[in-house]
């Protein structure tokens, strides 16, 4: 992080409004640094050693943030879409305006685990191929999954456009013509686990992923809901 920056633009970062409304705050003189009232938006000050407030509150500085998602269907995982509503337009403005993005991402009808963070360096460490990174699934299947399937995953499945796809660990928790799955992978190619299962003739109806990584869905969100990581969950995903 650079030592020090425009005073117009922490407050802007912060969610104190764009650049215009900071400046109408500057001149109302409700900024102060370390107790003194200050005009100039172009000031540059060290947030992380002085006292910047607005109307008597000081400003905590945040570079980056960490959100864990319960994503629920019919959203896209994107920051923008002309159609559809995307996991960004499910957040408050206060994490808005730090423009995040999606780590990976969900298909539309997929639900589940979704961090969205604007540090780009946790995001390429955690989708980097080389980085071998876990995700499981819980499906539910249209058709019998076998043993057989277990071993065929576990060998790497190939896809329909003759990739053949890294080795899958599958657990089979409810067999029968509706069966019921869990699948770690360690890749994220386009609609990958449904093409898997295609490739073994049969049919994924409902998906949901479980974890990535160290992070695990806490259950006790909502579809749609999210929340900040704890500091353990990021001193764990720090470690990947």
């Amino acid at each position: 992080m650079e030592d020090y920056m425009r005073l117009d633009k922490l407050l802007a970062n912060m969610g104190y409004g764009s650049r215009k409304e900071v400046k109408l705050l500057l001149k109302q003189k409700a900024v102060t640094v370390d107790g003194v009232t200050v005009k100039d938006s172009a000031m540059h000050v060290n947030p992380e050693k002085q006292n910047v407030s607005v109307f008597g509150e000081r400003v905590e500085y945040v570079e980056f943030i960490y959100l864990m998602m319960n994503k629920p269907p019919g959203v896209i995982s994107a920051t923008e879409d002309r159609y559809d509503q995307t996991v960004i337009d499910l957040l408050d403005p206060e994490y808005q305006h730090f423009e995040p993005f999606p780590v990976g991402r969900l298909d539309k009808d997929t639900e589940g685990l979704l961090l969205i963070t604007n540090d780009g360096n946790l995001a390429h460490n955690l989708l980097s191929p080389k980085k071998h990174v876990p995700k499981w699934y819980y499906a539910k299947i249209d058709g019998v999954v076998t043993e057989a399937d277990i071993e065929a995953f576990a060998q790497g499945v190939t896809l329909e456009d003759g990739y053949h796809t890294k080795p899958g660990e599958l657990k089979i928790l409810v067999s029968g013509e509706q069966s019921e799955i869990e699948l770690m992978i360690q890749e994220g190619k386009f609609h990958q686990v449904k093409r898997m299962f295609e490739a073994v003739g049969k049919k994924v109806t409902y998906l949901k992923r479980l974890s990535m990584g160290t992070l695990k869905l806490d259950e006790e969100l909502a579809l749609g809901e999210y929340r900040e990581l704890t500091e353990q969950e990021l001193e764990l995903l720090a470690t990947k």
